[in-house]
């Protein structure tokens, strides 16, 4: 959001000509490799103001003063051996938000936050159960990857994907999302094939995304394959049926060309059995080529008491959606004893029993 001066007051929220703007609104007239040195450092060397040692010194001051940051460190958590990393945030007007950066042999992925909280309501996901708080601006979305990358860089690796699976629907936000996506496409060089969007199922978000120029990756939670099961776990649903859904996830695929994955939380006794199976297999087949599932043993949170899917259960699952050529992959939990798994993320809000 710009100042009355109409400089950017977020330095993360930028775009290359606006910070040279705003630099020379701060700091007077400066040569534009002045400029060129401050983005360097930000996304290259991904280093804070006050460590970009090519700047002068009381330039550092002024731009660090002037732009503060966005995100205000109130906790770090390690997993997996210090692998998975869970950071909580909090950001202007006291909301806590939290980012997730998971290191593996190859690679690293950071699972970023979209909005403080989220609308949607699934009973089985701690942000649903937490309640909206509000939106994201693009510099706090893009300041989460640029702190994750720079952790990753500490421990010898890269970020090399990017989820939008963390707290929030990023369809409900999906200017500031979209923002971000063309940051680190065009700034920090991930490629759109290593980026995911998820959703719901909030159809106009998917038909926009589905015209943008940079062909992402399309994750839909679904979690039920039948309207009645699915109204119940995904109240989003209920606007947005199951077959205006795989309507909108085809005209995706046409336009994009990318393989459309489906999220399914494996619920004991409620999304698992065999009929369950084969409705979801049904589905995949009505998408060229057929979606990709990802199979999650739901995590534990407070708000939910029915229990995840045990191992016999998920590996009866996967093989009954293999038998029907569907294409599968189970995955592996990482930072469940720190609430950083998927559905776990509520950044410390009390959340509604159900």
């Amino acid at each position: 959001m710009p100042t009355t001066t109409g400089t950017p007051s977020t330095l993360y929220g930028a775009t290359r000509d606006e910070l040279a703007t705003a630099v020379n609104n701060v700091v007077g007239d400066v040569p534009r490799y002045r400029v060129d040195q401050l983005w360097t450092g930000l996304y290259d060397q991904l280093r804070p103001i006050e460590e970009i040692s090519t700047l002068p010194a009381a330039m550092r001051v002024q731009l660090a003063d002037h732009f503060p940051t966005e995100l205000r460190a109130v906790t770090e958590s390690a997993s997996d051996g210090g692998d998975t990393v869970k950071f909580l945030w909090e950001i202007d007007g006291g909301a806590r938000i939290e980012t997730v950066l998971m290191v593996y042999r190859d690679r690293a992925t950071v699972c970023v936050s979209s909005q403080a909280g989220c609308a949607m309501a699934c009973g089985f996901c701690a942000t649903g159960q937490a309640g909206f708080t509000r939106h994201l601006s693009t510099g706090e979305i893009v300041e989460q990857i640029v702190v994750a990358a720079r952790r990753a860089r500490a421990a010898n690796t890269r970020v090399s994907n990017v989820v939008f699976m963390g707290m929030g629907e990023p369809m409900a936000n999906l200017d500031a999302v979209w923002a971000s996506v063309e940051r680190i496409h065009g700034d920090l060089g991930l490629s759109a094939r290593h980026i995911t969007i998820s959703t719901v199922g909030l159809i106009p978000g998917i038909r926009t995304l589905a015209q943008r120029p940079l062909p992402v990756n399309l994750a839909v939670s679904l979690h039920a394959a039948n309207d009645a099961a699915r109204d119940e776990l995904v109240p989003i649903n209920r606007r947005y049926p199951i077959d205006d859904l795989l309507e909108a996830c085809a005209e995706y695929l046409d336009a994009t060309h990318r393989r459309v994955s489906f999220e399914w939380a494996l619920i004991d006794g409620v999304n698992d059995r065999d009929q369950d199976a084969a409705e979801l297999a049904e589905l995949c087949h009505r998408l060229r080529p057929r979606g990709h599932v990802n199979l999650i043993p739901l995590n534990p949170t407070p708000g939910y008491a029915t229990r995840g899917t045990p191992p016999a259960g998920v590996e009866r699952f996967r093989a009954a959606l293999e038998q029907r050529k569907v294409n599968v992959t189970v995955r592996r939990n990482r930072g469940t004893d720190i609430d950083a798994a998927c559905g776990q993320l509520a950044a410390g809000q009390p959340v509604r029993v159900q």
